[in-house]
């Protein structure tokens, strides 16, 4: 009996609260999240996701041109 459990990651909810101490714990300055890239992060990750989905996302949105953030693609 040698076999390891897998835990799955827990989800979380994916609310403006959660985005925005993931935002603070990882961008290194300007660290807050305006509306728009909150609202992009929602439709994104939907309802709930993991803390590292989360933190993925949060740090790939700096990079985003606005254009897709809002939504006009």
């Amino acid at each position: 009996m040698d076999e390891k459990i897998k835990r799955m990651p827990k989800l979380i909810s994916v609310s403006e609260r959660n985005l925005q101490s993931a935002a603070i714990r990882l961008l290194p300055k300007h660290n807050k999240l305006v509306s728009s890239e909150v609202d992009y992060l929602r439709r994104v990750l939907g309802d709930k996701a993991t803390q590292a989905q989360i933190d993925e996302k949060v740090q790939l949105v700096r990079h985003l041109p606005w254009r897709e953030i809002v939504g006009e693609v």
